[in-house]
């Protein structure tokens, strides 16, 4: 089951449930209003969490390039107040537009994601992206997928741990069969030796490299000032 960030849509109950166009241009409608009225006194932050939530109603409304219009700004103002979640939750909105640069915000937003301690499952949820994208016999799925187990390990709080860990070993073993036909333990031990994805220094220079690919150079922060600042 794939990871998905929940959004809170207004005052609207989180168990209604959204199955109709004229459903979703009332929240859309009535969510515009509430960004009009809460200009006037709300901090460019709130109102750009919003604008988040506006963006991924537009995806679901299939009107990606208005969705990028209203969320593309808001990664940078994320980025610069340190918001380091809410910047890679918009990217995912962004990966999720189908504009032409979609596969550039996922990367900017895996970077972000994998990079700073954020919550866990936003982490898996972009790198998922890249294990059901690429073609099975492709190493980044594979890399992608040990990224994300070692970031749940790393992360995980003890409430959600097992449920996570559980989730990554079951995916690892997808990635493994898609990738090589592994189909025993024994035969997925020497995958992941062979593969060097029980190296965390080795897996997490190749995520680097497939996001560079991913990206083309259009990486929308300065990526080495960022590495530079981060605590030892």
């Amino acid at each position: 089951m794939k990871i998905k960030r929940t959004y809170d849509f207004g005052s609207e109950s989180g168990e209604d449930a959204i199955d109709s166009t004229e459903a979703l241009e009332a929240r859309l409608k009535a969510l515009r209003e509430r960004i009009i009225t809460e200009s006037q006194s709300a901090d460019l932050l709130s109102l750009a969490k919003l604008r988040l939530d506006e963006g991924e109603l537009l995806n679901a409304l299939e009107r990606g390039d208005e969705a990028w219009q209203v969320v593309r700004p808001i990664v940078d103002l994320f980025t610069q107040a340190a918001q380091w979640e809410l910047a890679a939750e918009a990217c995912d909105v962004l990966s999720q537009s189908e504009h032409d640069d979609a596969l550039v915000a996922l990367a900017n937003g895996i970077w972000l994601a994998v990079t700073f301690p954020v919550d866990p499952q936003v982490s898996v949820s972009l790198l998922q992206y890249v294990i059901d994208d690429t073609p099975d016999d492709s190493d980044g799925a594979a890399v992608a997928a040990a990224v994300a187990k070692y970031i749940i390990d790393l992360r995980a709080s003890d409430d959600t741990h097992n449920d996570l860990s559980f989730f990554a070993t079951q995916m690892m073993g997808d990635v493994a069969r898609r990738h090589s036909q592994i189909e025993t333990q024994e035969q997925f031990d020497l995958w992941t030796k062979r593969m060097e994805l029980d190296d965390p220094a080795k897996f997490l220079v190749r995520l680097r490299n497939v996001l560079d690919v991913m990206a083309q150079d259009d990486w929308w922060i300065d990526r080495d000032a960022l590495r530079n600042a981060l605590p030892a």
